[in-house]
């Protein structure tokens, strides 16, 4: 079976090999970027399973980078950054990113990260997944939500973690408690701040009334319910 791959962007060296070494060890493959351009070429020939993002680069905004890696790709994407404010750490995971660790950390801390959001990636191999629900079909393979007449909207990757929870357990309550659990995270302000950001990302692309959304209905105080009849092929 061939090892998951895990990238790594950030513009210091050290820091790249002692993440390479801790992943190597931990049975993941590693490529390694300085600058942001050599790590967007890469992504044409091979598909990360996770992407470790440094947001102070060289070359590109960092932030902007995550935000269309997370429209653009399958992969999990994990923040390091030594921008330490809640604000930063918010901002990222507004933008798409599954996790956000603040420098300096342990490497053993970076491969329990990676760790957990392997456990939320789709194996390589297994056959796509396409869920269909109240004229809507969610295409898991792709990124890719189709309307009724076949017009195309792209979700992220985080996007995609929160709808899938949903159309997994449709007409169920699913709590903030569950949703923590299931995606992974910190729990606390910023975690709270992104779902409900992913939440309404998605009723945006749904084509939600946001004062009296139909699908995903808000259970103040409880958490949330999908109300559509799912099927999935």
């Amino acid at each position: 079976m061939t090892k998951p791959l895990v990238t790594i962007l950030d513009d210091e060296p050290e820091i790249r090999q002692m993440l390479a070494d801790a992943l190597n060890d931990a049975g993941y493959r590693t490529a390694t970027f300085a600058r942001a351009t050599e790590f967007e070429a890469s992504l044409k020939t091979t598909s990360p399973e996770v992407c470790l993002v440094d947001l102070g680069l060289p070359d590109k905004d960092g932030l902007a980078l995550v935000h269309r890696l997370a429209l653009e790709s399958g992969a999990s994407i994990i923040i390091i950054s030594g921008r330490a404010q809640v604000q930063d750490r918010v901002t990222g995971l507004e933008l798409g990113a599954d996790d956000y660790i603040i420098k300096p950390f342990a490497p053993s801390e970076v491969v329990a990260r990676v760790r957990a959001r392997m456990r939320h990636v789709k194996p390589v191999g297994k056959p796509s997944e396409t869920a269909h629900f109240s004229g809507w079909s969610a295409h898991f393979d792709s990124y890719i939500l189709k309307d009724s007449s076949g017009t195309e909207t792209p979700f992220s990757h985080a996007e995609g973690e929160v709808l899938r929870m949903f159309l997994n357990s449709p007409k169920r309550l699913i709590s903030r408690a569950q949703m923590q659990e299931n995606l992974g995270g910190t729990a606390g302000e910023s975690f709270d701040r992104a779902m409900d950001v992913r939440i309404s990302r998605l009723r945006t692309k749904l084509r939600e009334d946001p004062k009296n959304p139909q699908l995903i209905k808000t259970i103040y105080g409880a958490g949330y319910i999908f109300l559509g009849d799912v099927t999935w092929d």
